[in-house]
């Protein structure tokens, strides 16, 4: 996916649903700096669009770029939502949210099909104009606006309005909300259920520790 030296594999199953879970939180604190600064952290961003087109990574690491820095952002949220300390409220609907949606998004497998197809198209466009061109990412909102957003339950995303109606701003904000449904599978992938949260919460917050 990018020349990023791979951390050491994250072996531990708390470990690995820890880093999943702070990528949908990474996801939803993106989605709230666009909607209410217009711009957001680089480093964030970019490591969402890159988790998002990747979709054969050559090892669990290559998701989100091999260190957890890259998912600072999402580990920080995170950290306060284990540690119940105070959470910015939009970040946090945003981010449960997206783990409801992924579940509908299950449910369904001819999307999970299109989904899969319309981003192996998206792959040729990174390869010939880069991954976070503006191009790739019109094609990535326009792929969450042509599946995950026909659910009855939406995620509204609130923010300064003359934002929001910046050019490419709602092509960027859905293409982190499409983000954080690819770590939100990611997720139940290595294990995780909304239900384990309350009782993973020690053994979560250690692994924050350690990362």
């Amino acid at each position: 996916m990018n020349a990023t030296p791979i951390h050491t594999a994250p072996d531990d199953p708390i470990m690995r649903q820890t880093l999943a879970l702070a990528g949908v939180f990474q996801a939803a604190a993106v989605v709230d700096q666009l909607a209410r600064h217009g711009q957001a952290d680089e480093r964030s961003w970019e490591t969402l669009i890159r988790a998002t087109i990747d979709t054969d990574p050559e090892s669990f690491e290559a998701i989100y770029g091999g260190h957890p820095n890259n998912l600072r952002q999402g580990l920080e949220v995170l950290n306060a939502v284990v540690g119940r300390e105070r959470s910015d409220p939009a970040v946090l609907r945003y981010g449960f949210t997206l783990l409801l949606l992924m579940q509908k998004l299950r449910k369904q497998p001819a999307m999970l099909d299109t989904l899969g197809e319309r981003l192996t198209r998206v792959q040729e466009q990174a390869r010939h104009f880069g991954e976070t061109h503006e191009n790739v990412v019109a094609s990535l909102g326009e792929i969450y606006q042509d599946t995950i957003s026909t659910f009855r339950q939406r995620i509204v995303v609130q923010g300064e309005p003359s934002l929001l109606q910046q050019r490419m701003m709602p092509e960027r904000v859905r293409t982190a909300l499409l983000a954080g449904i690819r770590f939100a599978l990611l997720w139940h992938q290595q294990g995780g259920r909304r239900w384990k949260l309350l009782v993973q919460r020690s053994a979560m917050k250690k692994a924050l520790d350690r990362l």
